[in-house]
């Protein structure tokens, strides 16, 4: 994407990027469900409003998320876990509810890490891409406390235990107003895109 581009050249000029350092992308996909007059056209999405995705992106085009297989569980079952880690490209990521990637509302922030950091997420996306660490429960871990685990492991965001965070980012936009904050406070740079009019779009 052109505006993808243009923002990473913008942060690289503004941090002094080197050859020490990387930037983690956060992707945010906003919930949202159709407008009235769309209804019938438009395709509803898990979770409506308070919906959404959130996934970690490193590598160019290679974007990192938490997704349920089969049916989810209400309660986490460590034993039969119904989730993965999976890789998707960017576009792939933002079609993910079915509509298409240019049409949907999105934000990405841009985080400077240092060359420790990136090991760290390397070895951890390996791990998890290779083994589920959790089950997917609508009273678990899902997209968004999945996402905080990855950023809280790096030391970008506090360490809480997995039942504290599930409970504390229960879905995206809390996750995202954390984001936010810190984007403000650290002058990262975050980059954002208004959605389709014909769907009603969770706020910040």
């Amino acid at each position: 994407m052109r505006f993808l581009f243009l923002s990473i050249i913008c942060l690289l000029a503004h941090k002094g990027f080197s050859q020490d350092s990387a930037i983690l992308k956060v992707h945010f996909l906003y919930g949202s469900k159709p407008v009235r007059q769309y209804r019938h056209v438009e395709k509803r999405w898990f979770g409506g409003i308070l919906g959404g995705h959130v996934g970690i992106e490193c590598d160019s085009n290679q974007v990192i998320n938490f997704v349920p297989i089969s049916n989810f569980h209400v309660f986490a079952k460590q034993q039969n876990r119904h989730s993965a880690y999976v890789v998707h490209s960017v576009r792939n990521f933002y079609s993910i509810m079915g509509s298409n990637a240019d049409s949907v509302k999105m934000a990405v922030v841009y985080i400077p890490i240092d060359h420790k950091q990136k090991l760290l997420f390397d070895s951890i996306s390996t791990c998890y891409l290779q083994q589920t660490p959790y089950d997917y429960a609508f009273i678990g871990m899902r997209c968004g406390a999945a996402a905080y685990d990855i950023l809280s492991q790096l030391h970008i965001l506090h360490r809480y235990s997995l039942n504290a965070i599930y409970k504390k980012i229960f879905y995206p936009k809390k996750l995202r107003e954390r984001l936010f904050r810190k984007a403000a406070a650290n002058r990262w740079l975050i980059v954002k895109r208004e959605g389709s009019k014909r769907r009603k779009w969770e706020q910040d």
